[in-house]
């Protein structure tokens, strides 16, 4: 019976590790095919796509990403809640809900507003009945755009929309069919750059930050430096405020915390292999924590974030540290003051029991029944004063204990020697009274 208990733990132990094994080894063999919903070819997000996807892969060969072009964040957004995406790439702007949770914050995205010189264009206001290429509907520039113009004061009856693909808008300007062209692109891009060498067209500041941000609290000020899209003419001219959002990347919360991970983890320490693909990703900064992203993190992104903090003891050393001093030193001192108070209550039952013999030695020689009186009376007090010590815990309980036993005595001691100045006077009539 013995060898037929011990057969079958042995055979559980084996078959438990065996498929903990193969658990194991699934989870590290599996391969996992990702979509990620970018923009169209000609944008930052389908470059930066690209090279992310190139990254992942080369690090992650578990992780195969497929990159797709979309018209941008709103059809990002419906993809991923639909289950037509995995990954996506949103403007800061975009309302994240479930099962959407952020991954990273990427980069800033620049409001550009480009406009034809004859057309007499100097702020955002000016737009009023003027021609103006938007990007396609669905796109974070376009749905940025609206926000942005009623700030000023317009509204869509006051000028001429044509929302186009980029390279559509683009010629349209070259060409004076639009006036002006908005677009909320990354720094630098090569588009923007082409645009801008046309000298009858020129780039425009856009302030008004912290106004905006009453009601559009996701922007943010940024400055396009003087010479970015060219240094010789210098294009910029100057260095030009704008605002911008920026770009999130986002994933759907049922992938594995180890995927998400992995994808936070090669943003930050595969970056330079990132940069030599997308120059641009240079501006990815990592967050002082996964919450300064004010959006809803992903578990796994957000144990990515964490991994240098601290176990809570080694965080609060110092003051656990001081707190067990202080707890230490607490104790110690009660302690020696409960030894002190002991001792305090002994030497004072020591002084009473001292005064009780002596007491006693005083009954013994006493010869006159008034004495014995007085000396019943100074024992009556003195045991008064201990029952009242006892009660303000000036002498122990023990102590009164071990007082109460010579108080006995002194008590029988008392009265047997009353007993035998009362027979001595009853059998020797001619002595004096001990009461005279």
């Amino acid at each position: 019976m013995n060898n037929r208990v011990t057969f079958g733990i042995v055979l559980l132990s084996v078959l438990g590790a065996v498929g903990f094994g193969l658990k194991t080894w699934q989870a590290r063999s599996q391969v996992y095919e990702l979509v990620l919903a970018s923009g169209s070819k000609t944008g930052e997000y389908f470059a930066f796509s690209e090279a992310f996807a190139d990254v992942v892969r080369l690090n992650h060969p578990h992780i195969q990403i497929t990159v797709r072009e979309t018209a941008g964040s709103a059809e990002n957004m419906g993809l991923l809640r639909d289950d037509g995406a995995q990954l996506a790439l949103v403007q800061s702007d975009t309302p994240v809900e479930r099962p959407v949770r952020a991954i990273a914050r990427l980069f800033p995205e620049m409001f550009h507003l480009l406009v034809r010189k004859d057309a007499n264009i100097q702020t955002v206001a000016d737009l009023r009945d003027r021609r103006l290429a938007l990007m396609p509907e669905g796109s974070g520039s376009y749905a940025l755009f609206w926000p942005l113009s009623e700030h000023y004061g317009l509204t869509a009856e006051d000028f001429q929309i044509t929302p186009q693909s980029p390279d559509e808008a683009e010629q349209a300007l070259a060409t004076g069919e639009v006036d002006a062209l908005f677009r909320v692109i990354t720094l630098g891009n090569p588009s923007m750059k082409t645009v801008l060498q046309n000298e009858a067209i020129e780039l425009l500041a856009i302030d008004q930050v912290d106004a905006l941000r009453l009601s559009l609290p996701y922007l943010e000020a940024q400055t396009i430096p003087k010479g970015t899209y060219d240094g010789g003419r210098p294009l910029p001219a100057r260095d030009l405020p704008v605002v911008a959002v920026n770009a999130v990347l986002v994933i759907h919360e049922d992938l594995p915390d180890e995927v998400a991970h992995a994808l936070t983890q090669t943003l930050y320490t595969h970056r330079n292999e990132l940069v030599s693909r997308y120059p641009r990703a240079a501006l990815i900064r990592l967050p002082d924590s996964g919450n300064d992203l004010g959006l809803p993190l992903h578990s796994g992104a957000q144990a990515f974030y964490d991994r240098d903090q601290p176990e809570f003891i080694v965080e609060y050393a110092e003051p656990i540290g001081l707190l067990l001093s202080v707890s230490v030193l607490l104790g110690s001192g009660l302690w020696q003051f409960k030894i002190w108070l002991k001792g305090k209550q002994k030497n004072r039952a020591d002084v009473y029991n001292v005064e009780l013999l002596d007491l006693i030695d005083q009954i013994n020689r006493t010869e006159q029944i008034e004495q014995l009186q007085q000396l019943r009376g100074k024992l009556f007090t003195m045991l008064k004063e201990v029952v009242s010590d006892l009660d303000n815990d000036l002498i122990s309980g023990d102590s009164f204990e071990s007082f109460t036993f010579p108080c006995e005595i002194a008590m029988n001691t008392l009265r047997h020697q009353e007993d035998l100045l009362v027979k001595d006077l009853n059998t020797n009539p001619s002595l004096p009274s001990p009461m005279s």
